[in-house]
């Protein structure tokens, strides 16, 4: 009995290890069709995903035991390195870059303040004061200009000055002058204290009616820091030749003067004219920022001439403009014959005319 149940466990191992061998030939068989990519995908994938984990980790566990001395150092050491971004997301920001380079610096510029005197005796200023706004309408901005006109009954500055579209103060004054030119410098002062009051920051320029100007003129007018000059052509209409008013320059330095007529007063200086010079506006209502202890709240009746010895006493601070050499006229004065009774003439065409036509 006992070699038959012998014999019987032999026969029963025999057939589970044939169905064991058997179920594992078949599952090796099936497993060499299906595709390998997946396992290894996977599997990378899994162990990725174990070293970050346990790189992450390991700082914490050294801490926490401060005592190992058996740790690897070189997995403390360890960090994880930041994946460098795309070239898709890094175009955008170089592309933000080289637009931010290739951008204009913008820099602000200074306030110009075009003065300009109306004289009553002029008969032709409604002409002359459209033909000067036609110019300063093409003058970049910031731009004040202010307009002193003699008492009149008449609305032709003002509404010429409301056509304009460009940025205005229109004073009017009520004193009687019999000489043109002294109704000019109070007009010119009561400018000048309008901007002392009102506190104005900019660069001053007397623009008189006649004046003719190079817009660049503009440009080298608001790069004057306290006083500067510049050589003017002057017009006739009943000579054939120009005569040049102002200063003589070496670069931007002023080392002489134009003359109309030389004579044996070397030590006299010369008498600057009011359109060849600019100044800054501060000069007025704060002297101690350019070192100067007066003020013109002193000599208010006449700021002309106080600004006119401010710039002839320092002339350090006197700059020639255009800087080179000062020898590009961009300012211009035409000194035209007015008639007193326009409508005189006007009237005697007209009466001429009309001759004609009965003839």
């Amino acid at each position: 009995m006992g070699s038959l149940e012998r014999s019987k466990r032999k026969v029963q191992l025999w057939k589970k290890a044939i169905v064991h061998f058997g179920l594992c030939f078949v599952m090796g068989f099936f497993t060499g069709f299906a595709p390998g990519g997946k396992a290894s995908i996977f599997s990378s994938r899994v162990v990725a995903s174990n070293k970050s984990h346990s790189v992450q980790m390991l700082p914490q566990q050294v801490a926490s035991v401060p005592h190992a001395s058996n740790v690897n150092r070189s997995m403390i050491a360890e960090s994880p390195v930041p994946t460098p971004s795309s070239s898709k997301e890094s175009e955008p920001a170089k592309f933000l870059e080289k637009e931010a380079e290739a951008e204009p610096k913008l820099l602000p510029r200074r306030l110009a303040i075009i003065v300009t005197p109306i004289s009553t005796e002029n008969p032709y200023q409604g002409v002359f004061l459209r033909r000067l706004a036609n110019t300063i309408k093409l003058v970049p901005p910031p731009l004040l200009w202010i307009v002193v006109e003699g008492q009149s009954d008449s609305d032709e500055v003002s509404e010429i000055l409301r056509k304009t579209g460009i940025m205005y103060r229109h004073l009017v004054i009520k004193e009687n002058f019999t000489d043109p030119e002294a109704e000019l410098d109070h007009q010119r002062n009561v400018a000048l204290r309008h901007i002392e009051q009102h506190r104005l920051s900019g660069i001053v320029h007397f623009a008189g009616l006649s004046n003719v100007y190079d817009l660049g003129f503009f440009d080298e007018l608001r790069q004057i820091e306290v006083f500067g000059t510049w050589p003017v052509a002057l017009l006739s209409a009943n000579k054939n030749k120009v005569t040049i008013e102002g200063p003589v320059c070496d670069s931007s330095q002023v080392i002489g003067w134009h003359l109309k007529k030389m004579n044996n007063e070397t030590d006299k200086r010369p008498p600057i004219h009011i359109s060849s010079f600019g100044f800054n506006s501060s000069i007025l209502w704060d002297p101690e920022r350019w070192g100067r202890p007066s003020s013109v709240q002193q000599t208010s009746q006449n700021s002309i001439k106080f600004v006119k010895q401010a710039a002839l006493e320092d002339e350090t601070e006197l700059k020639g403009i255009p800087p080179e050499d000062c020898s590009k006229i961009m300012l211009w004065r035409l000194n035209l014959p007015v008639s007193k009774s326009p409508s005189h003439h006007l009237s005697t065409t007209g009466s001429t005319d009309a001759s004609r036509r009965k003839i």
